[in-house]
Formats: C-alpha cells, structure tokens, sequence
C-alpha cells in the first residue's frame, strides 16, 4: 500500500501523498496486481488484449474495450463511456493478458464488456474532474440536512460524481427499506444533475471510508479484502475470547472480520480437547473445569474452597473421565498434576563499554537527590547556630602583605596609638560604636573584598567622618612627634 514515487516523498500512507487513491503511481489502488508481463519481450505475431481494466473511486474497477487500440500504460487517465450516458475518468489499473486472467477469476465473461474508451484524457477533461470531485463533500452534507428534514432513517455515507459533472451516485446506509422518492426530487431541484441512490451494507460503509483498527493497521475492508464472509460469536468462543463487543466489534459495528482468520486452526486444535467437561470425581472431592490451554494441550481443574488450580494433560483428563464413567475415582489430581516450566529471564550482556555513563534514565534523579539533601544539612546547621542582634559576617582572610603592614592614617600617624588593640578585643561585636569617637579603618581594609550587592555607603556619613577625623588629627597633633625643622 505505498509508492515511492509521489511527489511529497513519503508514500501513500494516509499521511502521504493525500490523494485518496487517485495518484497517478498505481500504488495507492485498492487489491493492486502488479503487471509482471510488462517487462517482458513479446513475439512479433503477438496481437495485444482489447480489454483494459479501469480503476474509479471507491475500489470500483470496471472493464471497457480499446476498439482504436490506444497504447495505454498503468496509472494513466482515460475517459471511458458511462453507465447511462457522457463520460467518466478513471485511472488504467491492468492491461494485457494479465486482463484476460482477472476476467476469468471474476467470471466476467467477453460478451458482457460492451463499453469502450473514448480517449486519454486531455487537460479540460482533468480539470472538470478535478472539480466534480471537489464538490462531493459539500453535496454529500447538504443531501444529509434534506434527508432529516424529510425525517428519513438513512445515512448517506459518501458521494460519487461522474467526470463530466452530469451525474452523482449517492451511497447510503439504513436498516430497512427507505421511500426516498420525495428526498430525490428536492436534490434534483437542489443539484441540477441525475440522481442515483444505492443502498451499502455497514462493512461496506468501512470499505469506502476506511481508518484505523485496533490493530493499528489499515481496516482490511478498506485495503485488500473484497469478500465479506458472515462472522458469528461462536468464532469468539473457538478461540477463548471474552464476549465483550466493545472489542469484537470493529468500526463498521459489526464483528470483526479477522476473527475467522485463525478460526480453521483452532478448530483443528479443539478436535483432540474432550467437549463440555464440568467436573471430574475423585476420592478427595469434585475438581471443577477452570480454563484450556488449546495449544499446548492443558488443562486446568481446582477444588472447593482452594486457590490453587492443578495443570493436567489433556489424555490424562480422557482417562479419569473413562475412570469415572465406570465408576471409578482417582486418589488425588495434585498427585498427577503437571510440573510447568518457570521462565527465567536471562539479563543480557552488552558487546560493548559504557564508557559515557549516560544507560540509566535515574541518573540525573540520584544527582539532584543528594544536592537536595546537602542543602537541608546547611540549613539545619546554620539554623542551630546562636543569632545576635545583627547578622554575622565572615571576612575573607586579609593577604599577608596587609597584615604585616601597620595601618596609618593621612597624615602619618600610627592607629596604635589612637586606639590599643586590647580595647578592640574587650567590645562586644554586638555593641554599638560611639558615634563620638571617630574610628578610622586601616588602609589595608581597602584590600577587602565586599559585598557587590550589599547596601553602598551613605555619602554624608562618609563626609562627617571626614570631618570628624580632621578635628580628631588637629587635637593629637601636640603630641605628635615633630619632623625635621
């Protein structure tokens, strides 16, 4: 179901080319046969087969016959002769005797295929199609608003128009018989063309529109499968399924047609499985049917009041049934039951050296686990730590330079002797200086690094310090020693 030579490059999946069947690749088509002759040499006597296969929308293929011999290859588009009158567009899906071999699977006989192909299409005849085709989903919702006007119990479900815009075959669903004459008039009156009702059951319905199935595959109905066998619950039961129809049901609100895909080989399964087995008599009690492993020929049987279910072979079953037919009983079924192999799930061992570290997805988890955790250490700590009136803050170490160094003041004179060292360890980091003593910071404080986002200096602090320290410098200056005269 896909080509490769669209044009959007990525095949015509649902997501692909979005022409719904109607590229010109011959890939998108519904039961597509791939023309395995068309490389092939022919004699020169060969006289080539008159029928062509035509494609149109919808997976309706029809025969016509090439009377003017026109050379036609796959994937081209032709106007062909209509049903009840103009022309219609479809694309060559088959030519040469790979024709002849359809007919005869499809038992169509030559004397049934009695219309023709006019001519390749040319540009107006594509252009034309293209917007008969364009108006399909807008016919298709106002048919629908005049159907429930008229209150009829239908679902028109799709719109096909004929190339030359002369003629529309609507397709509807309903449970019984519908009077749609009334509904034919107004879409007459409505549309301006010839009208054609056909009547679909549901799984055709899911053909023509298609989707997805719970198996995330394309419907089969709407890819290569063309007959439509009936399905019925007993396929389900065959097979141990839940009669659930939430999931036996496809879209199209019927069973779903893949249950009689593997119904033969369960069948065949079943023939060595003893039918209707309620229970089997043994001296300890009545051991009840369970469940069946068809495949592996097992088959489980539990006593009252007891979890635990006891696995038997199914010609073992056979025998305790005889048994008990004759009146017989075995001991006990635990004695006889069948040991089940445990499945031990084997790591696996790498080629390779996991040299980046980057295989466990809980790595970065573990990392910010331990941040996490370190955090709450430092916060706890700094929380027991005692707290004074204003916040501790720790100084970085000054350099040995400034430490060896003696501060000074601007005019020369030694801090010592302003104020001893002693004086500064005996006050209480919580106490307040005295504003009217004038404390002046040692040069190599200038080195500090500080706070970039603390709070700047007040600027008329800094210049009443300035003055205290020049009234301070004049008071000591007697004392100060005297430089040379």
């Amino acid at each position: 179901m896909g080509c490769g030579s669209c044009s959007t490059g990525g095949g015509c999946a649902p997501s692909g080319c979005k022409s719904n069947g109607s590229c010109l690749t011959g890939g998108c088509q519904k039961m597509e046969v791939h023309d395995w002759l068309s490389n092939l040499d022919m004699p020169s006597n060969y006289i080539p087969f008159q029928v062509v296969e035509v494609k149109f929308k919808g997976a309706r293929k029809e025969f016509f016959l090439n009377n003017d011999n026109i050379y036609l290859e796959i994937g081209e588009l032709v106007a062909v002769e209509g049903a009840t009158g103009g022309y219609d567009i479809g694309h060559v899906s088959l030519t040469g005797e790979l024709v002849r071999m359809q007919m005869k699977r499809r038992k169509t006989p030559l004397d049934q295929v009695t219309r023709k192909i006019y001519r390749k299409a040319t540009e107006a005849d594509v252009d034309k199609w293209k917007l008969a085709k364009d108006m399909e989903w807008e016919t298709m919702h106002k048919a629908r608003t005049l159907a429930l006007d008229l209150r009829l119990s239908m679902k028109i479900s799709d719109v096909d128009y004929q190339g030359d815009k002369t003629k529309a075959t609507f397709f509807y669903t309903a449970e019984g018989r519908v009077d749609f004459r009334e509904l034919i008039k107004k879409m007459a009156e409505t549309f301006r063309i010839r009208i054609e009702m056909r009547q679909i059951g549901m799984r055709q319905e899911a053909g023509r529109l298609g989707g997805i199935g719970s198996c995330g595959r394309e419907l089969c109905c709407s890819t290569w499968l063309t007959n439509f066998k009936t399905v019925s619950t007993a396929a389900a039961r065959y097979q141990n399924l839940s009669l659930n129809t939430l999931k036996l049901a496809g879209q199209c609100g019927k069973l779903k047609c893949c249950l009689n895909y593997e119904l033969d080989t369960y069948l065949d399964a079943l023939k060595d499985i003893p039918d209707r087995i309620e229970a089997l008599q043994t001296e300890v009690g009545v051991a009840r049917h369970q469940k069946t492993d068809i495949f592996k020929k097992l088959m489980w049987f539990s006593y009252a009041n007891q979890e635990d279910w006891i696995p038997l072979k199914v010609d073992r079953v056979k025998e305790i049934m005889a048994m008990n037919k004759k009146g017989e009983k075995p001991v006990n079924l635990k004695d006889e039951a069948v040991e089940l192999k445990t499945t031990t799930i084997v790591e696996k061992v790498h080629d390779y050296e996991n040299v980046v570290g980057q295989d466990s997805l809980t790595r970065l988890d573990d990392r910010n686990k331990n941040r996490n955790n370190r955090n709450n250490r430092n916060n706890d700590r700094n929380r027991n730590q005692p707290q004074g009136n204003a916040p501790q803050q720790t100084r970085p170490q000054q350099p040995k330079a400034a430490q060896q160094s003696k501060p000074v003041s601007s005019k020369g004179v030694p801090l010592a002797q302003n104020k001893p060292p002693q004086a500064q360890q005996q006050r209480p980091q919580s106490q307040k200086p005295n504003p009217n003593q004038a404390v002046q910071k040692p040069v190599a404080e200038k080195s500090e690094v500080t706070n970039p986002n603390g709070p700047k200096p007040n600027r008329n602090n800094k210049n009443r310090n300035k003055n205290r320290n020049k009234n301070k410098s004049k008071d000591q200056a007697p004392n100060a020693p005297k430089g040379d005269e």
